[in-house]
């Protein structure tokens, strides 16, 4: 008698085809064995991701109706999405191009120019009824890694600070930051200017983000002002 095959046999298989980079090949096998990504797409988000910021939400309570909430890297989407879908007013900024949401004011451009803090601020302002200040700024941003884990520390870490001065320039008092950094910490001294700077930080690994990655999220709440 021949046994039949149960969902839980039918991993899906990626069959490395000519050409393709055995890197294209684990990426396309681990989407297709992902059960945040078949939610994603069941649930109508635009990438997994969107399950990072809803297990963080879960633990912490911070997306609540008609916050001012900056998503910085915001695209696909998702962290806005999920944002917007609580009932915030939204503002997401990337350097790629992303399709509307509704809720929420979307910009097309680099973090790191020099005139982005300031489209930043004339869309909340538009949003918030003329108030340039906010109550989260996220920051889901990160470089090309290379693989040297060094350099690739070093990247995201000046992303986190670009971030992290935006923040406290627009963060309304007990406001919030998050930002996603790589395991092994933040930098020391970034770290204890947050310590003074917030009444708590902590570091929280949400169980959507991948187990092999070298992701955490850095969580600062209470801004002092």
């Amino acid at each position: 008698m021949t046994k039949k095959r149960t969902t839980r046999d039918k991993a899906e298989r990626v069959k490395t085809a000519k050409g393709r980079k055995t890197s294209s090949t684990q990426w396309l096998k681990r989407q297709l064995n992902d059960p945040y990504v078949a939610k994603a797409q069941m649930e109508g988000y635009r990438g997994r991701a969107a399950y990072k910021l809803i297990e963080l939400n879960e633990k912490l309570d911070i997306l609540k109706p008609n916050l001012m909430v900056v998503d910085l890297g915001a695209a696909p989407g998702g962290w806005t999405q999920v944002a917007a879908q609580k009932g915030c007013k939204v503002v997401g900024l990337d350097i790629l191009p992303m399709d509307p949401i509704e809720g929420a004011m979307l910009i097309e451009m680099d973090f790191m120019d020099d005139d982005a803090p300031d489209r930043l601020r004339a869309a909340m302002a538009e949003m918030n009824e003329g108030s340039e200040m906010a109550d989260l700024v996220i920051s889901d941003m990160a470089p090309n890694t290379i693989g040297h884990r060094n350099t690739d520390h070093l990247r995201i870490m000046a992303l986190v600070e670009l971030a992290y001065h935006f923040a406290k320039e627009v963060l309304k008092p007990e406001g919030t930051f998050i930002a996603k950094v790589r395991q092994g910490g933040t930098e020391n001294d970034l770290l204890a200017q947050m310590k003074q700077d917030f009444k708590t930080t902590k570091h929280i690994k949400p169980p959507a983000s991948r187990k092999e990655s070298a992701e955490t999220y850095l969580i600062a709440q209470g801004f002092r002002g």
